[in-house]
Parts: C-alpha cells; sequence; structure tokens
C-alpha cells in the first residue's frame, strides 16, 4: 500500500472518530484565469481534507483523478472567452483594451457565465446529481445562484477581492460610497470631496445596470439553461430576483491587515491566505543556490500569471534591465522567454515557486503586478512591494500598500523603466517600507483560526442550520426607498413644498388686498 492511500486511510478514520459530517459539495470556478485556478484548486482540497465529497466545475480539468473524493466537471470550453491572449500588455498600454471598463467585464464574465450554464457536462450534472450546499465563484455576475435552487440546497458565494458594493448588494446592500472604494478604480480611503462624488456617481450608474441592462441578460440565460432543468426536475420555477438574493453567507479572500476596516454583516467571512501553504516547500537546488549568493539580498519580479513580460515593448524590457544591471542586489525575472542579454545579476526563470521565494529570508522587495494573491503572500511573509497594476482590483491594492507604508506603485507607461527605479531605490533605502510589512505580517497572523478551518466551519454550519437564516440580514428585503430613506425624504419635500405654497399663497392674498385697500382711498 501506498504512504498516501495509508494517510488518506487513517485521516478518514479520525474524522469519523470526531463526528464530523460529510456533504456533497459543488464548487463552482469555471473562470479561465491561472489566479482563479489557484482559489479554486486551493478551496476544493480543504474541503476534501475535512472529508467532504467535492465536485468540482473547472476549466483546468485533470485527466488522472487526483482525489477518490474529487469528481470533476470539464468548462475547458470557456478559454474560448478568456485565454493567455487576452490581456496583452501592449494592447492594454496602447488603450485599445481597458480592462477598467464595467461593460467590458461583465460581458465577458456574462458569456463565460452562459457557457458554463449551457455546457453538456454541466447540464448532465444538474440533470443527475444532488449537493448539500453549492459555494460558488462571484465574479460580477449572479448566475451560478442558479445551482443552489436546481439543487434546492444552499448556496455559499466565493469572493476572490476585498468587500465590494456588489458583492455585498447580494447579501445585505451595497457599501456606502463615503467610505467603501469601488475596486475597480483607483481611489482608496480617505476620500476627497471629488472622490466621495465619483464614488457615489459610479454606484449609482452601476446599480442601475445591475438592475437593467445587465439583469435583463442574466434572465434571458435563466430562462434559456436554468427554468427548464426546473421543469424537467418538477421544481417550482421561481422569479430570477429571488433566485440571486438566496446566498446564505459570503466567504471573502480578504483580510483586514491588508484592507480597510469597514463594518459588515454577520454573514460575510474573511478567509484571505487560505491558499498559502501551512509549510513553506523547499526551494529547488538551483533557485536555493541563486537566493544565498549575494550577501546584499534578493529582488523577486513577476507581474502574476495573465500579463506576460514577455509582451512588454521592447524598449521597456531593455529599460527595465538596464535598471536591473545597476543594482546591486541578485533580481530574479520570472519571464515567459529566454533573455539573451540579461546582466549577470539578472536569472530568468520561466516558473518559480512564488511563495518559497518570498518565504526566503534574503528576499528584500517583491516586485509585482499588485494582485490580491500576491499583495496577501507578501503580507504573510512581511516583504515591501513595489507594484505595477495593470487592471481590476490591483490599482487599489497598490495604491493602498502605498498609503499603508509597505511599498511604492508604479504605472505601466513608457516611462515604466525610469520610475521603476525611482521607486525601487526608494523602498531599499528606506528601511521603513521592511518595517511596516513586518508589523501587518504580525496582525495579518494573529487570527483566532486558520483560514482553511473558517472555510469548513462555516460551510458546516450553513449545512446544519440549513441555510444559516439567522444571519441574513433584514436589509436584503427592504426596497432602496424604504433603505435609503427616501419615502421619508420624499414626505419631507412634499410637505416643505406643501408649506412654502401655502405661504406663497397666502403672502400673495395678503399683498393683494393690500394693494386693493390703497386704490379704494
Amino acid at each position: 500500500m501506498k504512504m498516501d492511500s495509508l494517510k488518506w486511510i487513517i485521516f478518514s478514520c479520525l474524522l469519523c472518530l470526531y463526528g464530523t459530517e460529510a456533504y456533497k459539495i459543488l464548487a463552482v470556478f469555471p473562470l479561465p484565469s491561472k489566479s482563479h485556478g489557484i482559489l479554486g484548486d486551493n478551496m476544493v482540497k480543504h474541503l476534501l481534507d475535512a472529508g467532504h465529497e467535492v465536485t468540482y466545475i473547472t476549466p483546468y480539468y485533470k485527466e488522472t483523478k487526483t482525489h477518490p473524493n474529487l469528481k470533476q466537471i470539464d468548462v475547458s470550453a470557456n478559454k474560448e472567452v478568456i485565454n493567455e491572449n487576452t490581456m496583452d500588455i501592449k494592447l492594454v498600454m496602447a488603450g485599445i483594451i481597458n480592462l477598467e471598463d464595467p461593460d467590458l467585464v461583465f460581458d465577458m464574465m456574462f458569456t463565460i457565465a452562459s457557457k458554463t450554464l449551457e455546457n453538456p457536462n454541466v447540464q448532465e450534472m444538474m440533470r443527475n446529481q444532488k449537493f448539500d450546499v453549492v459555494v460558488a465563484e462571484y465574479m460580477f455576475v449572479d448566475l451560478y445562484s442558479s445551482f443552489a435552487t436546481v439543487f434546492q440546497c444552499p448556496l455559499v458565494w466565493f469572493s476572490t477581492v476585498n468587500p465590494h458594493w456588489m458583492i455585498m448588494n447580494l447579501i445585505d446592500g451595497p457599501l456606502n460610497p463615503a467610505y467603501n472604494a469601488d475596486y475597480t478604480h483607483n481611489r482608496v480611503t480617505p476620500f476627497t470631496f471629488y472622490d466621495r462624488v465619483m464614488e457615489l456617481w459610479h454606484q449609482v450608474v452601476e446599480q442601475y445596470k445591475l438592475t437593467h441592462k445587465y439583469y435583463y441578460h442574466e434572465v434571458g440565460a435563466y430562462e434559456k439553461s436554468i427554468v427548464p432543468m426546473l421543469k424537467e426536475k418538477g421544481i417550482p420555477v421561481p422569479e430570477y430576483n429571488e433566485v440571486r438574493y438566496n446566498g446564505s453567507l459570503v466567504l471573502g479572500n480578504s483580510q483586514v491587515a491588508i484592507s480597510d476596516a469597514i463594518a459588515l454583516p454577520p454573514n460575510y467571512k474573511h478567509i484571505g491566505g487560505y491558499h498559502i501553504d501551512d509549510e513553506v516547500k523547499p526551494l529547488p537546488e538551483n533557485l536555493k543556490k541563486i537566493m544565498e549568493s549575494n550577501k546584499n539580498g534578493i529582488i523577486y519580479f513577476s507581474l502574476g500569471s495573465n500579463i506576460k513580460s514577455k509582451d512588454l515593448p521592447v524598449e521597456i524590457k531593455e529599460g527595465i534591465l538596464d535598471v536591473f544591471k545597476g543594482l546591486k542586489q541578485t533580481v530574479i525575472w520570472k519571464f515567459e522567454e529566454v533573455l539573451a542579454n540579461a546582466p549577470k545579476n539578472v536569472h530568468i526563470v520561466q516558473w518559480a515557486p512564488q511563495q518559497s521565494i518570498l518565504a526566503h529570508p534574503n528576499l528584500v522587495l517583491f516586485v509585482t503586478h499588485g494582485g490580491l494573491l500576491s499583495i496577501t503572500e507578501t503580507i504573510h511573509h512581511g516583504v515591501p512591494v513595489v507594484s505595477i497594476p495593470v487592471f481590476a482590483d490591483q490599482f487599489q491594492n497598490a495604491k493602498r500598500a502605498e498609503i499603508q507604508g509597505y511599498g511604492r506603485n508604479v504605472r505601466l507607461t513608457p516611462n515604466l523603466p525610469k520610475d521603476l527605479k525611482k521607486a525601487m531605490d526608494d523602498v531599499l533605502g528606506n528601511p521603513s517600507y521592511a518595517s511596516v510589512a513586518k508589523e501587518l505580517s504580525k496582525a495579518y497572523h494573529h487570527r483566532q483560526t486558520k483560514p482553511k478551518d473558517e472555510i469548513n466551519f462555516w460551510i458546516d454550519h450553513v449545512v446544519q442550520t440549513r441555510g444559516a437564516p439567522h444571519l441574513r440580514s433584514v436589509a436584503i428585503s427592504l426596497p432602496y426607498y424604504q433603505r435609503y430613506f427616501l419615502d421619508v425624504l420624499a414626505i419631507i419635500l412634499i410637505s416643505l413644498l406643501t408649506i412654502i405654497y401655502a405661504v406663497a399663497k397666502l403672502w400673495c392674498s395678503l399683498t393683494s388686498k393690500s394693494n386693493g385697500k390703497y386704490k379704494t382711498n
């Protein structure tokens, strides 16, 4: 018997001894992005480790069976919508692709959601499977809530980023734009007057789109792919609004130490950092030698999994190499192809174990795109950063790192090499950046339970309490006019106008009588 099989048998026996409930769980992570794949894989791993049976909707289908309690649903066809060529950095820099455009992002996410629901593998699963709970990734579209209706079970949303008004709208209500930033824009608190106006404006505009323009697209997909399935299974067909607002809980890939401390309802739970390994994996020998080769320290440079360094304009790549050449530190650059003209202190790697590199005591700086996974990992290990944000929440993450004092923020422009050098010199030359990173790391690690245990506890809680209705906010059932006192405001305004009108009529009446009296005399 293999050692891994023996360990699994022992673990399963321990679970039985402790009376842990095992559930059939549907995990919905259909977005074809490697970082989202990391989040999905680790969510599934923790659920499997707790003894549950997991059916995993994923675009990264693995031919070999990796766990006896895991069943994969292949939606790799979603890669036709988003793939490695979608986010060409040259097109982003030229403004041809605007990844900050909400309509563009919604169109992509809606197309992926529609393709997922229509996928024959998913349709077959809906027809033949039963589940105790659905865990679905939220990405601008509410359609995955339909799975909970099909299987008549509770729904747990998973949010990939810090708390924002769109995900909160599904379980409580939009966050107050006076002190909560829309993560798609480059603003962090405290806001100026202009910032508050713009946050309010963006939220009003996007709220309108969610309840009108986007809503009808989603209703169409619901009626096309879900309603026939409900009728086939003999399940009463609810209105789409009833379906989309039926979430029991949100598990958020967030952590207070690296986000804003804001008021949240009891059914939002922080689980940021759950994707980080408990034990640091040893570095390969070649990387270990590099990490220990320079007494002045190591700088790690990676633009993440979606944006590729090789796609940078030639002049920018050459400029960055010139900057690195003048450093006394050694640089490890995650780069997708061989660079023949790399300086001696620059080591090009096509793949790098990022967590193991960040954990090494000789690392002095992380140059990153500012994705939340990378930012979480850098705080986990207490390392300062220089961020080069490209899209989505990266701008906000980078700006927050700058305001909190553990990093600098550099924009992706033709001046990148010059700006990058200035930012790196600042962070490397000022020990306060590393000091703040270590202090935040202490706050980050000081929590009651590990994120992976939070995941399993709250999913168990939702199932055991039949959807955790006691945690749901009463605000979710209130119409907008009641939630924001618009009816009260309307009555006050009508009353004021009535009083003003009455006073004006009285004044006119008195003045007309007075004028008439003088004329008679």
